[in-house]
């Protein structure tokens, strides 16, 4: 009977999902034109001071989403079901609301009373606007079907179509975290929430045989409150009761029928057991000292991973990473004059990953999205290594970025040599040339590196003091495959040409600042990855619109202005 029961739940669960995400239809999108119309009824709204975003919204964007409404209907049920609200214009509402920075419910009082968003919706003057949560369910939507990024993508190839994005360009790529929507925990009450989760979970199966210990595990982690004033030593005891707790309640899941052992909270239990316990002699539970990368910090928000900078103020951060890539313009800007730059890609990733796979990611986006390789792409140390400046060079692209530094290890470091991987042999800072070179390859990681050695010669060189450390009797030098690479660019890093070309990568930091403070990039609005990507993907499509809107608007203001110097009449001097 359990067995039946646990099938019935599931396939209730899935049918309501079913309802929710797909037990609506819509209306052939109506494009007839009347009095009542927001530009008709005010003609001189699109000319106002403060609307003109908005009317050049309903001008360049609201076209081309129009375009992509056989992809958003897709979301929903053809031909059964309550009337959806319009695709397009939740789409559209869902961008402004970025671009203007407002929470669900304002955006939706928006829509009732503020005309410029009925003109930049293509609404009436009149006509009622939907329920604030019907932009939850939309999102929603987007997810559920993979759609996060159709936004994004409308707006690049909107502006790829007026010019602003050429095939062949140079890019300037970085990345910045994203605080998560999470609360700090310490180990322990993270271990605490996870398994209070789990328990309110099983609590709603009535059908379930509970263990012994059940009323004591509720007392102890649901009714029982947090003591952060106790000593460390009585937070110690309540870390490892509780780690024998966990392991009991996990053995008691293991028997319970599939519905209830892989729910979503048990699994997050089983994850934060394994990364904060460790079994030792005869079954004995002890505390693992440190959690492994990538460990959960808060059950609620299993997705927000610690990690650390240098370059920030405090350091460290619970949440999430993103990679930001721009166009870069050749030519300098006037005094005053917005940028013709394009974000072509902004990739969110895990907080503990790294800059060279964000490279990889932005790469494959830009691909999915048509966009070619950068000729030239402006990156800090983070992106740029042997494997990644040989990969640019066979794809005929450049790198442009400062090398890692060689390892410093208190004698002469591998810049002191001439290295030439390619022939097998080193010439030392004395003048002689290697004795031996000896090809290496990592079993695990599979990275080829090169040894070579002075045997014979160091002990009577005049440099030795310099070179060998106390004890050793040759020198050995080891370096990887594209040691050639990174030597040349080393070099070059310390040349003034090099130095110029590098500014074009500092702007990318007032791209970040441009997002942060205008978008609110740097906090998360919603919890887990695939949200955040969302979010991400809509604060780069409100960004690249507010930008071409002031570009377009100045370069009419500076074609007014020529026309007017024309006809101005010329003063002729005595």
């Amino acid at each position: 009977m359990a067995i039946i029961y646990n099938i019935i739940s599931k396939l209730h669960s899935q049918s309501t999902t079913i309802r929710i995400l797909y037990n609506m239809s819509l209306h052939k999108l109506n494009l007839q034109r009347t009095f009542f119309d927001t530009d008709i009824l005010f003609p001189r709204l699109s000319n106002a001071v403060g609307a003109e975003r908005f009317s050049f919204f309903a001008e360049h964007i609201r076209p081309e989403l129009i375009k992509r409404r056989p992809d958003l209907e897709k979301m929903y049920c053809p031909d059964n079901g309550r009337p959806a609200e319009e695709p397009v214009r939740m789409m559209a509402a869902t961008i402004l609301q970025f671009m203007e920075r407002m929470p669900d419910r304002q955006a939706a009082e928006a829509c009732n009373f503020d005309l410029r968003w009925k003109l930049a919706l293509g609404m009436q003057a009149d006509e009622p606007a939907f329920h604030h949560t019907s932009l939850v369910k939309f999102r929603e939507r987007l997810l559920a079907h993979g759609l996060e990024r159709l936004g994004f993508e409308a707006v690049l190839e909107k502006m790829r179509t007026a010019g602003y994005l050429p095939k062949r360009n140079r890019q300037r790529l970085d990345s910045t975290h994203i605080i998560g929507v999470v609360r700090r925990m310490s180990r322990l009450e993270c271990v605490r929430q996870a398994l209070r989760l789990v328990l309110e979970e099983l609590a709603q199966d009535e059908r379930l045989a509970r263990p012994a210990a059940w009323p004591v595990w509720w007392e102890r982690y649901v009714e029982s409150r947090f003591d952060y004033k106790s000593s460390g030593e009585i937070m110690g005891q309540k870390m490892i009761q509780a780690g024998y707790d966990v392991r009991e309640a996990l053995i008691w899941i293991d028997g319970l029928p599939s519905g209830n052992r892989d729910g979503k909270a048990v699994r997050i239990l089983r994850n934060v057991f394994e990364e904060n316990f460790e079994l030792g002699v005869n079954g004995v539970i002890e505390k693992r000292r440190a959690q492994p990368t990538g460990a959960i910090q808060n059950p609620h928000n299993p997705d927000a991973q610690w990690s650390s900078k240098d370059t920030l103020k405090e350091k460290a951060w619970v949440g999430h990473k993103v990679q930001i890539a721009e166009t870069v313009e050749e030519q300098p800007r006037q005094t005053g004059e917005p940028t013709k730059n394009v974000i072509t890609a902004i990739v969110t990733q895990n907080a503990t990953e790294s800059d060279k796979a964000g490279m990889s990611a932005v790469f494959k986006e830009q691909k999915q999205l048509g966009l070619m390789k950068p000729e030239t792409l402006y990156a800090d140390g983070g992106y740029v290594a042997g494997p990644s400046m040989a990969e640019a060079v066979a794809e005929g692209r450049e790198l442009m970025g400062p090398a890692p530094a060689s390892p410093n290890r208190g004698v002469y470091t591998a810049d002191a040599f001439q290295v030439n991987v390619e022939r097998r042999y080193a010439i030392c800072p004395a003048g002689k040339i290697s004795t031996q070179c000896a090809r290496l390859v990592c079993g695990k990681t599979g990275m080829i590196t090169y040894r070579f050695e002075w045997c014979g010669y160091c002990q009577s060189c005049v440099v030795k003091k310099d070179c060998l450390h106390k004890g050793e009797r040759n020198r050995m030098l080891r370096v990887n495959e594209h040691h050639t690479l990174t030597q040349a660019r080393r070099k070059l890093m310390r040349t003034e040409e090099f130095k110029k070309d590098m500014h074009h990568r500092n702007g990318i930091e007032g791209t970040q600042s441009e997002l942060v403070r205008g978008y609110g990039l740097r906090r998360a609005r919603y919890r887990g990855n695939r949200k955040t990507r969302l979010q991400n993907y809509f604060i780069g499509a409100a960004c690249n619109i507010k930008r071409w809107c002031r570009r377009v608007t100045w370069e009419a203001q500076q074609s007014a202005d020529r026309v007017v110097k024309a006809e101005q009449p010329l003063t002729v001097s005595a």
